[in-house]
């Protein structure tokens, strides 16, 4: 939890200091720039094929490495179950977070109000896996 506030502190940092007051020209420097060749390679098509491909095939490569008779020894085969559940893991808390980001950012809020949204979705969920976990025993 330390580190999901210090990664908000710093992302807030981040965002707030780049903004510019109204009718001031702004300076069109190194950050712009990589915010639209980033922006652009988001709105590719071929970049989400490519990813989504990407990912399915390390997870999926993963379980079926780690669970098949492959002859990998029994500590990399559970390593790699855990590298699978991570990346799932992961993939499901960027859906969280950045869905209650950018559901926020489309009504008309600004950046650190859809970086608390995000951070509150992400920590509202993570208590309901472990209050879920303590009363069923959902993970291991």
């Amino acid at each position: 939890m330390g580190l999901l506030v210090v990664a908000t502190f710093v992302a807030v940092a981040e965002i707030g200091a780049k903004r510019v007051a109204p009718g001031r020209d702004e300076t069109g420097g190194r950050y712009e720039a990589v915010v639209d060749t980033l922006g652009d390679v988001v709105r590719t098509p071929v970049v989400w094929a490519v990813s989504f491909v990407g990912i399915t095939v390390l997870v999926g490569g993963s379980i079926l490495l780690g669970v098949g008779s492959f002859g990998i020894p029994e500590g990399l085969a559970g390593t790699l179950v855990n590298v699978a559940f991570l990346a799932v893991g992961l993939l499901l808390v960027g859906f969280v977070f950045l869905g209650a980001y950018f559901a926020t950012r489309s009504r008309g809020l600004g950046n650190a109000h859809g970086v608390a949204a995000g951070t509150l979705a992400t920590g509202a969920a993570f208590l309901v896996l472990v209050t879920v976990q303590l009363v069923v025993g959902v993970v291991g």
